[in-house]
């Protein structure tokens, strides 16, 4: 049999790494950057030694564009580009070949000297074996070089990366868009949405209809990047979101990483926990509407939540307190498209558009670790609170929203009792706030001032402000 040789290996490089040769025609160099590139950019440039950078994230986030984005910016501030490699781990030219590998093989094509400081980007990392230890003796080993590896599997990166990476690696997660970044990308931003002069981190809609129409649009598609540019993905994202995002990581990422094999069985799960996405849920009841063990079901939910599909959110009582033993919990996708492509796209009066818009203000919390982790949802015999935020270690709650897509809580406030009774019980840091379809505007119910904004416009708003203090 022939073997793969050593000219077609240096031929693969020169091929990705365009840069060495010409500075025009650069792959994706004409795309729209990701919000996240200062923040991204500042983690690869540091000066920081024996310490690589994991980017993590769902699949078609826009991971190796953001590579390739970093790239272009650190040659434009003076980076030699020959200086700079780019390898896609999983092309089958490099098939076996073990990361160290490709570090001589930079230096043999481009004749570095072993004291130049080189900067090198592996993407897709995740399905060469122990990639994790490999990479922390190239850490060890070049400590003049800067390494940046990624990769979809987001459970094996996570896992590994702290496990065998303590020290040595720091994480950076790329969720999907915000609705404000898929306004962004299709640069109608500035003619829906501007700051409220008074104060900049609140946000005015110019035309409510509008904004609602595009966030119809972001709940069935606008989580992904590539959806958002192509008119064929558009017409049919199902196809796309469902066969290339999510069969992918349940049909092949989780069974090849945990050895899972019914896969049927995880898919009937992840199934209905996306039609019940938003809604409260206890294993028992998973298990009878799925037919799959409880135990097995605690392992799926781990590695579902760890591939960045699902989160889970705990329960609060009235007095803010929370449950020793979670009996029942929320799950949320970590994109509203997901459902979409599962069980068809939403209108704007369609039966499900409650909870898709409750997922999506979720989904925008996701893009902020420390928060998310400080939300819960509370319930109790005579009502519930969608979204309640808690300081970790204290009792305190800073804020609390009640989901709404519709705009009748606003003329009968008897519908939000929840949010009422909860915000009577505890000192809130801000305004309670409950959403609508169109209306804005403040009322005093029972005494507590609330805080009334249209849903669309609220999941700008914190998707919007989240980035800006990254």
């Amino acid at each position: 049999m022939r073997e793969i040789t050593a000219g077609e290996i240096a031929a693969r490089y020169r091929y990705d790494n365009p840069w060495w040769s010409s500075h025009s025609n650069l792959p994706y160099a004409d795309l729209p950057g990701r919000a996240y590139l200062p923040q991204f950019y500042k983690y690869i440039s540091m000066p920081d030694p024996n310490r690589a950078v994991v980017l993590m994230g769902p699949r078609r986030v826009g991971k190796t564009v953001l590579i390739h984005h970093a790239i272009y910016e650190l040659i434009d501030n003076g980076v030699p580009a020959n200086n700079i490699l780019y390898v896609s781990v999983d092309a089958p030219v490099f098939t076996g070949t073990p990361l160290e590998h490709h570090v001589k093989n930079f230096i043999d094509i481009i004749q570095q000297p072993g004291s130049e400081r080189l900067i090198i980007f592996l993407d897709e990392v995740q399905y060469l074996a122990n990639w994790e230890v490999h990479l922390k003796s190239l850490v060890d080993t070049y400590p003049n070089y800067k390494f940046i590896v990624s990769g979809s599997a987001a459970a094996a990166l996570r896992f590994k990366s702290i496990e065998s990476g303590a020290g040595r690696f720091t994480d950076f997660m790329l969720p999907p868009l915000t609705f404000a970044e898929y306004l962004g990308f299709i640069e109608i931003e500035k003619d829906l949405i501007k700051a409220d002069s008074e104060n900049q981190r609140n946000y005015i809609a110019l035309d409510i209809g509008e904004l609602n129409r595009h966030f119809i649009n972001y709940l069935n598609f606008g989580g992904y990047p590539e959806a958002v540019f192509s008119e064929q993905i558009k017409a049919d994202p199902a196809r796309f979101i469902k066969s290339d995002i999510i069969d992918k990581v349940l049909l092949r990422d989780l069974p090849g990483l945990y050895g899972i094999r019914d896969i049927q069985e995880l898919n009937r799960l992840f199934t209905n926990i996306a039609y019940n996405t938003g809604e409260e849920i206890s294993l028992e009841d998973l298990s009878q509407k799925s037919g799959v063990q409880k135990n097995t079901i605690v392992k799926y939910l781990e590695y579902q939540e760890s591939a960045f599909l699902i989160k889970r959110i705990r329960k609060v009582t009235l007095a803010g307190q929370r449950f020793k033993r979670d009996r029942h919990f929320k799950v949320y996708l970590t994109n509203p498209s997901m459902r979409a492509a599962l069980f068809g796209p939403v209108q704007i009066d369609s039966e499900d558009m409650g909870k898709l818009a409750e997922t999506a203000v979720f989904a925008q919390w996701l893009h902020d670790k420390t928060y998310i982790e400080s939300i819960y949802y509370g319930r109790w015999k005579e009502a519930e609170v969608d979204v309640i935020g808690i300081i970790e270690g204290s009792p305190r709650t800073i804020w609390a929203v009640e989901i709404k897509w519709s705009d009748k809580s606003y003329s009968n406030p008897s519908r939000i009792k929840g949010i009422i009774d909860y915000s009577k019980k505890h000192s809130l840091s801000r305004k309670p706030v409950v959403t609508t379809r169109t209306i804005r505007g403040e009322l005093i119910v029972s005494g507590v001032p609330i805080e009334f904004c249209p849903t669309s416009l609220h999941c700008y708003t914190i998707g919007k402000n989240l980035i800006q203090n990254k």
